[in-house]
């Protein structure tokens, strides 16, 4: 009886750990940001802000005299900011190496008996990229504000930033078991559910419509989405709230999700984020794809893309807020700036 007794309470204790493991143990802090009675709640695990904070430390920089010779009149074969003086454009291929190759050093974007040379790739990446960093500081204020982006804000160290994403062979033309969307398939972009776990392609590319699927009238006229639109909608929420360590409410009055006029103001800055994001995959990203080697492309060929956690890295604020364009204003181009085409990088 005892022995059986003992054997109850083992399993039951098992049970309440595999239970309690999906739980955050308190204290917690709760912050009210809509009206009582709407569930709009922030919810903050004040361990995870500390390693948070820890991780979007800013680093540390040097600001260089714009004074002095340009850097085209110096150096040869500068194609991107030629009109940078000696100071900064050394200061800044300093940085740079420090944001995404420390390891590397200055091999891993160029060529080092030849620093005029174009056959490493990953310099004609790189010069496309400080263009995209350019146009979103020039043309997407209304989602980067101020604050602005640097190559740290997504790289921190790494070579390719640590949130990327890519097509799936799967997802586009289906398998064996017929096309399952990227379902039951649990992964950490969708909050490990069985929603579709590759959701990006259809948002966050040019052309691409909108995640909605609430309609405005009650059923069946209101709802015109598909069951399968409805459960990616779901999906690349999921995502964007993850990405940003926030709740639904963050953007959505949780009394009425689809009413833009009882949403808070973040609803409009993640809107315009999602067009950010569309905008550097579709006309920065996507049209250099000849330029990497097939190690550096997905399983179907393509290239790795951005979704709002290749920013923000679980923060709703990527870096905490903290900007870095004080020491690097050439970052900030000229309005719809175009990128340099891989037919002009050879």
């Amino acid at each position: 009886m005892k022995a059986g007794l003992n054997k109850l309470l083992i399993i039951l204790g098992l049970a309440s750990a595999a239970l309690l493991t999906g739980c955050e143990r308190p204290p917690i802090d709760a912050v009210q940001t809509g009206f009582r009675g709407t569930a709009m709640v922030e919810i903050n695990n004040p361990r995870t802000q500390e390693k948070l904070a820890a991780e979007n430390t800013v680093p540390a920089s040097v600001a260089a005299s714009p004074d002095g010779p340009k850097a085209s009149a110096v150096y040869k074969n500068v194609k991107v900011l030629g009109n940078l003086s000696e100071a900064q454009f050394t200061s800044f291929m300093v940085a740079m190496t420090a944001w995404i190759a420390p390891n590397e050093g200055c091999g891993y974007c160029h060529n080092v008996q030849n620093f005029a040379d174009d056959s490493v790739y990953t310099k004609n990446v790189s010069r496309t990229m400080i263009q995209m960093t350019q146009a979103i500081n020039s043309n997407w204020n209304a989602h980067v504000k101020d604050t602005g982006v640097t190559c740290y804000t997504c790289h921190r160290g790494n070579a390719v930033p640590k949130e990327v994403w890519f097509d799936t062979a799967e997802k586009k033309k289906g398998g064996m078991l017929g096309n399952r969307n990227g379902q039951n398939a649990p992964s950490p972009v969708v909050g490990y559910s069985d929603l579709p776990n590759q959701p990006f392609s259809s948002y966050f590319l040019a052309g691409k419509d909108g995640a909605r699927v609430t309609g405005p009238t009650a059923l069946p006229n209101g709802h015109v989405k598909s069951i399968q639109e409805t459960e990616s909608v779901f999906a690349i929420m999921i995502h964007q709230s993850n990405a940003l360590g926030v709740n639904c409410t963050y953007c959505h009055n949780s009394r009425a999700f689809a009413d833009w006029e009882q949403s808070p103001p973040q609803r409009v800055q993640a809107w315009h984020g999602i067009q950010m994001v569309k905008d550097v995959n579709s006309n920065f990203i996507v049209p250099i794809t000849a330029i990497f080697p097939p190690n550096r492309l997905g399983p179907d060929g393509d290239v790795a893309k951005a979704n709002c956690a290749t920013c923000h890295q679980g923060v709703n604020k990527p870096l905490l807020g903290k900007s870095m364009l004080k020491d690097y204003p050439y970052l900030v181009g000229p309005p719809a700036v175009k990128p340099v085409t891989v037919a002009q990088q050879k």
